[in-house]
């Protein structure tokens, strides 16, 4: 019996695929349905549902349903996975036997072997063009290489260990058109060093601190100096180092929580409620499953930068996907945003030695950043067969490595690019701005009396929080200055205040 939508229209593709052999996955991001009527599409949110006349029609038809999938679709390997676990391998080798040359066909078998791992019984292919896995119009693709048995590009992103994908949305394509690491550069080459060199300082610890707070923390002074340490060298950091990735959770967590190796224990993420329930929100893979997806994981990374992935694209896959693996008890999502600035600084997307605070963006709409991260967690908890212990810790009790390898991550990209974007246009040029403001003003103080830095620095401070002025409860601290000197040099702080944009007044009160 054909598959059909709740509305009784017949699903085609993924969508078939699901419904007949995957129930539980995660839905496509592309819905495919056969319709009375033209070819159209909509956008709905992140998803698009395409229709489809009867023309296309499939029926029951496993092989006519991945033909279609190969063929008209962005392909979601989670759907894939699932499927060629639940049905007979026989059909896919049958259908490579009828058709040893045919592109959709070697395209299902190297899937196939590839998501399995399992053989399927067929000769290698001897003739055909080599043809790409993923369609390069679909799909953000990595470079080429060729697997001979199938005569097929592998030009996934990862390995088969942690294969995200990422599909080409008109979103995403105008965000990457947006060039924002060139209206960064742009925006700094308007500043003379000594400008640049207090900003950098302030950029860094402002992440650093932001970084923290979006896990409602508020750091030590030695834990904020060794996390801005980190950062400071993110771009010549191994991701491939297993001893690396253990210093660095080491470094930024407290120094009782720090891991010598892979979580070893089943974890969550949730919160305890008002009647000491607890809530849970993410389930991780199972501890038996980490060493693996983290060897995927640096596969991937290691991929993407030799590549040439686009680099927020590269950032978000890799970040998104080592916050969902939970490699350690703690310090998960400041690695993760750390690896955001790695993969930047690493490709030069940020300019050396400059930092763009994507996680000061973030807090400034933190709803939006736990809708993301919910975009994944929630299809997956109805995908998990788990309950508590007896000491209340979370069991798992179904294999779940598959929704962790295999996963769309079009709208981790998206995001990713919109903070960033945000981070430059915003926190950057206002950094830079007050920067700029802060040294006029300095310049201008010291012209009338040739103070130390600190000093004069103290005595900006405190009349930029009192529009302009000094307060006359904070006089006492500046008697070696006399009323007409206090004056000309709230003159000069105006003065630098006056010739700032408006965006940057008031970001130090």
């Amino acid at each position: 019996m054909r598959e059909r939508a709740a509305d009784d229209r017949a699903m085609l593709g993924h969508m078939w695929l699901r419904a007949t052999f995957a129930p539980q996955s995660p839905m496509p991001y592309t819905e495919s349905y056969l319709v009375a009527g033209a070819r159209r599409t909509e956008v709905i949110g992140s998803r698009t549902v395409e229709f489809y006349p009867r023309s296309y029609a499939t029926g029951d038809d496993i092989v006519a349903n991945l033909r279609f999938a190969l063929r008209y679709e962005p392909l979601d390997l989670g759907v894939l996975v699932a499927t060629f676990f639940a049905m007979d391998a026989e059909v896919v080798a049958a259908w490579v036997r009828t058709e040893p040359s045919g592109s959709y066909a070697r395209r299902a078998w190297f899937f196939y072997e590839y998501l399995t791992g399992k053989r399927l019984d067929v000769p290698d292919a001897a003739a055909g063009n080599y043809v790409e896995a993923l369609d390069p119009q679909k799909h953000v693709v990595a470079g080429r290489r060729n697997s001979s048995r199938h005569r097929v590009i592998d030009n996934l992103l990862g390995t088969p260990d942690l294969c995200p994908t990422v599909r080409r949305t008109a979103k995403l394509e105008g965000q990457i058109g947006l060039h924002i690491d060139a209206e960064a550069r742009a925006i700094i080459d308007g500043f003379d060093q000594a400008v640049l060199a207090r900003a950098v300082r302030h950029l860094f610890t402002k992440e650093t601190r932001a970084s923290f707070a979006i896990e409602g923390e508020a750091p030590s002074p030695d834990r904020t100096e060794r996390f801005v340490a980190a950062l400071r060298s993110a771009s010549r950091f191994d991701t491939g180092d297993k001893e690396a990735i253990v210093r660095l959770q080491n470094a930024i967590v407290d120094r009782r929580y720090a891991a010598t190796d892979w979580r070893s224990f089943q974890n969550f993420v949730g919160e305890t409620t008002v009647d000491l329930r607890e809530e849970v929100y993410f389930i991780c893979p199972r501890p038996e499953d980490v060493p693996s997806l983290m060897t995927g994981w640096m596969a991937l990374t290691e991929r993407m930068l030799a590549d040439g992935i686009e680099s927020v694209v590269a950032a978000a896959v890799s970040a998104f996907a080592f916050v969902f693996i939970h490699p350690f008890e703690d310090g998960n999502g400041r690695i993760h945003r750390f690896v955001v600035h790695h993969v930047l600084s690493k490709t030069g997307f940020s300019p050396d030695t400059m930092i763009f605070p994507v996680s000061a963006a973030i807090v400034r709409d933190q709803r939006s950043y736990d809708a993301v991260l919910e975009s994944f967690s929630t299809p997956l908890l109805s995908a998990i067969n788990w309950g508590w212990t007896s000491e209340r810790e979370i069991a798992v009790r179904n294999d779940t490595a598959l929704l962790y390898r295999f996963f769309d991550a079009t709208s981790l990209a998206e995001y990713l690019y919109d903070r960033v974007v945000d981070a430059v246009r915003t926190d950057l040029r206002e950094e830079l701005g007050f920067q700029a403001m802060f040294e006029r003003a300095m310049e201008g103080v010291r012209t009338i009396v040739d103070m130390p830095d600190r000093r004069a620095a103290l005595l900006i401070r405190l009349m930029l929080q009192n529009g302009g002025r000094l307060s006359k409860s904070k006089r006492g601290q500046f008697e070696e200055l006399t009323d007409p000197e206090i004056a000309a040099m709230e003159q000069a702080v105006q003065g630098a205040v006056a010739e700032a944009p408006k965006a940057i007044i008031g970001m130090r009160k």
